[in-house]
């Protein structure tokens, strides 16, 4: 448990960063366009548009 005394960062950086690593690696991937498409799909089925 040494470990957490010793490390002067907050814990929830570490995930935080992680986070942004893995969202950034998906845009890159071109996964972003494909779950927008979804997303708006769901979004007009629901409101009854499309």
């Amino acid at each position: 448990m040494g470990f957490w005394k010793k490390n002067k960062l907050p814990a929830w950086l570490g995930g935080a960063f992680l986070g942004i690593l893995f969202l950034v690696i998906g845009i890159l991937q071109g996964q972003f366009a494909i779950i927008w498409k979804k997303a708006v799909m769901i979004c007009m089925e629901c409101i009854g548009i499309g």
